[in-house]
């Protein structure tokens, strides 16, 4: 089993307030340390199960005084059972080939990229993001981590049209979705989701336990879709439990 703690103390920080990128109105802070590079993969793998995500070769999770929105989100993938919907978005993409690949970023995915976040994100904070920006959050890296190319017409004379990526931690319980981004123009296909019921598969056929999806924010639109995954654990104070009936049905689920 990977270590849990660095031989070294880390140092933590935290961040200026700042516009929240989720809730109108409101501030944000972080706290965040720097993954050591010779044991980044163990580190990683403690701060993620303590709700931690990892930006490049830094981890941060939210601090901010007076608001716990953000709350830490996976997917128990052993316990999960496609629900109907979810079997008909397996469905509509089994048509796609999936590749896995390491930390190395290409100019077909930053088109890609660029597309999506010009047509689904284009006032969020990643919205002016250039290629150094993109090779930066692929490459640096002190983890295990791996990008994962959705393809449609691959074939053995062509490589096919690449539809979805995702950037993926795997941990010593699960795997962690860092981020995600599709062709925005198949909406259809609904392959946001689909990805994820993809790593959902996965991680149950290499014997892992969780996806980790990163922060559910209460009040949320843009994150609310990760309510509607099955059962979903959510880490409260008292440690990791299953969101209850309640919490989907505020969450509009």
């Amino acid at each position: 089993m990977s270590q849990l703690f660095p031989s070294r103390e880390l140092r933590f920080f935290l961040t200026a307030p700042q516009p929240c990128p989720y809730l109108p109105g409101r501030l944000e802070r972080k706290v965040f340390a720097h993954l050591p590079l010779n044991e980044g993969a163990a580190v990683n793998d403690a701060l993620t199960l303590g709700g931690f995500r990892r930006s490049q070769n830094i981890a941060y999770r939210p601090a901010c005084p007076g608001c716990d929105a953000c709350v830490s989100a996976r997917i128990p993938v052993q316990e999960h059972v496609a629900s109907r919907s979810e079997r008909r978005v397996l469905e509509r993409n089994a048509d796609l080939t999936v590749s896995r690949a390491g930390a190395e970023a290409t100019s077909e995915q930053f088109e890609l990229l660029r597309r999506y976040l010009d047509a689904r994100h284009a006032d969020g904070g990643m919205a002016g993001m250039n290629w150094p920006d993109y090779v930066a959050m692929v490459e640096d890296t002190a983890v295990r981590t791996h990008v994962v190319e959705y393809r449609l017409g691959d074939d053995a004379t062509s490589p096919g049209t690449l539809m979805a990526c995702v950037l993926i931690d795997t941990l010593v319980d699960g795997v962690s979705m860092v981020y995600s981004f599709y062709d925005p123009q198949a909406r259809r296909r609904s392959l946001g989701s689909f990805i994820i019921l993809d790593h959902v598969a996965r991680a149950r056929r290499a014997g892992l336990d969780y996806v980790y999806l990163g922060y559910w924010v209460r009040g949320s639109e843009k994150m609310a879709y990760k309510a509607r995954f099955e059962p979903l654990e959510i880490l409260r104070p008292e440690g990791w439990r299953v969101m209850t009936p309640q919490e989907r049905e505020d969450a509009g689920v």
